[in-house]
C-alpha cells in the first residue's frame, strides 16, 4: 500500500495550510494579521495551496451594492476530505475503528471484538481494517491508535514495544499512537468544545478517571498522561473501599466499575450502569446514595480543577458522566460549595463518550502528525 501524504509543503504554507484548519473557513485578511503576514505575500502562499486542491474559496454573502468596491476576497476552507485519516480505540475486548476528513468528521465506523492482546496480532488485525477502510476511501493518509495505557515521549512504552512500527510496516502509512485520553484532548483542543479557548479542561468518567489541561490552545504534556491519575487523587479519605484504586480516590467513589461494585456489595444485584443511574432518578435509597456520593465527588474534583487551573470550560466525557443527568444538582451544589464566593461560575460542557468519539479522537494526533509535517511510530506496552 502507497502511503498518501499532504504535498510537500514550505513552513510558510504549512502554517497558513494549519489556520485555515482550525478557523476556516476565513478571510485573507484574518488569515494576514493572525500569522503576521502582508497582502502580497499571503497571495502567494495560497495560489499554490489552491491550485493543490488542499484549499479552496468559499461563498460569502454579497454585500450591500453601495458597499461593492472592486472583486470581493472569497474567504477560504481546507478541502476536508482531501486526506482521510483512520483512527482505532483498542480495549481490552473490541477494537473500534473509524475513518475520518482532516476536519474529524466520521466518514465511516466499525467495531469488531479483539481476535488477540498480542501486539503483531493486534496489528494484523487493525492492519485488516485498515486496508478495508483504505478501499473504500482511498485518500486516507494515516492512522491513530488509542489505548489505555501510558505512550511515553515519542511514542515509546515502558516495555518498549514498536506497535506504530509493526502498524506502519503492515499499512504502508504513518501511525501514531496516543493515550486515549491525551488523544480526546487534543481532538476537542482542535475540532471540539475546547476549540479557540487559551485554557481549557477535560475530565473523563468511565473505566477510570483522566484528566487533561490546555494552554494556550497547547495540550500541557505529563508523566501522569495514561497511568490512571484518578486512582491516587483522594477526595473522601473516609470514602468506599473498592478493587480498584485508593480508598477514598476518584476512581473508587466515580468510575462505572467501582460504583457497579458498591451497589452490587449493597444490594447483591449485579446492575449495568445505565440501571443504576434509572433506579437512582425514580428514588431508589440504596443506588441514589452511592450515586449521590458520586455526584458530591465529581464536585468537588471540578471545584479543585476550576480553582487550580482556572480554565474557561471542562469537559466532562466518557461513558460515566450520565450521572450529571441524575445528579446534575448535587454536582454543581457541590462546585458552589467548595469555589470562592466571587469566583466566576465554573462553564461546564457534557458528553457521553461512545467507541466512535473514542476511536475519532485516536486520530486526531495523525491529522495532527499529518498537517505539522511530522511522522511517529508509537510504541504501546505488550499486553495491553
Amino acid at each position: 500500500m502507497v502511503a498518501v501524504g499532504w504535498a510537500p509543503l514550505t513552513p510558510a504554507e504549512r502554517a497558513v495550510a494549519i489556520e485555515v484548519l482550525l478557523h476556516g473557513p476565513i478571510s485573507r485578511t484574518g488569515i494576514a494579521r493572525r500569522l503576521g503576514l502582508s497582502a502580497g505575500s499571503l497571495t502567494r502562499l495560497t495560489k499554490p495551496l489552491i491550485a493543490s486542491g488542499l484549499l479552496t474559496e468559499t461563498p460569502s454573502p454579497a454585500p450591500p451594492r453601495a458597499h461593492r468596491q472592486g472583486r470581493p476576497s472569497l474567504p477560504l476552507d481546507i478541502v476536508a476530505d482531501s486526506h482521510c485519516l483512520a483512527g482505532f480505540r483498542v480495549t481490552g475486548d473490541a477494537v473500534h475503528g473509524v475513518v475520518t476528513t482532516l476536519r474529524s468528521d466520521v466518514l465511516a465506523h466499525r467495531s469488531t471484538p479483539l481476535t488477540s492482546r498480542e501486539p503483531d496480532r493486534v496489528a494484523d488485525q487493525l492492519a485488516a481494517m485498515t486496508a478495508e477502510f483504505t478501499r473504500n476511501f482511498p485518500a486516507v493518509a494515516g492512522v491513530g491508535v488509542g489505548v489505555g495505557g501510558p505512550v511515553g515521549e515519542g511514542g515509546t512504552g515502558r516495555r518498549d514495544v514498536p506497535f506504530g512500527a509493526l502498524l506502519g510496516e503492515r499499512t504502508g502509512l504513518p501511525v501514531v499512537v496516543e493515550n486515549d485520553v491525551a488523544a480526546l484532548v487534543e481532538a476537542e483542543a482542535w475540532f471540539g468544545a475546547g476549540r479557540g479557548l487559551d485554557r481549557f479542561a477535560v475530565l473523563t468518567v468511565g473505566a477510570d478517571v483522566g484528566y487533561g489541561l490546555v494552554v494556550d490552545g497547547v495540550r500541557v504534556r505529563s508523566a501522569e498522561d495514561g497511568p490512571d491519575p484518578g486512582r491516587h487523587w483522594i477526595v473522601d479519605p473516609g470514602g468506599p473501599f473498592t478493587p480498584d484504586g485508593e480508598p477514598g480516590s476518584a476512581v473508587a467513589l466515580l468510575s462505572v466499575p467501582s460504583i457497579r461494585y458498591q451497589v452490587r456489595a449493597a444490594t447483591g444485584e449485579d446492575l449495568g450502569y445505565d440501571a443504576i443511574l434509572a433506579r437512582a432518578a425514580d428514588g431508589d435509597p440504596l443506588t441514589g446514595r452511592v450515586v449521590d456520593e458520586a455526584a458530591r465527588a465529581l464536585g468537588v474534583l471540578v471545584a479543585r480543577i476550576a480553582n487550580f487551573a482556572m480554565p474557561q470550560k471542562i469537559l466532562l466525557a466518557g461513558e460515566g458522566v450520565g450521572l450529571v443527568g441524575v445528579a446534575g444538582d448535587t454536582v454543581r451544589e457541590t462546585v458552589r460549595a467548595h469555589r470562592h464566593p466571587l469566583a466566576d461560575p465554573v462553564v461546564l460542557e457534557t458528553r457521553v463518550a461512545d467507541s466512535a468519539d473514542w476511536a475519532r479522537a485516536a486520530a486526531v494526533p495523525a491529522i495532527q502528525s499529518l498537517v505539522r509535517g511530522g511522522t511517529a511510530g508509537g510504541r504501546i506496552r505488550s499486553g495491553e
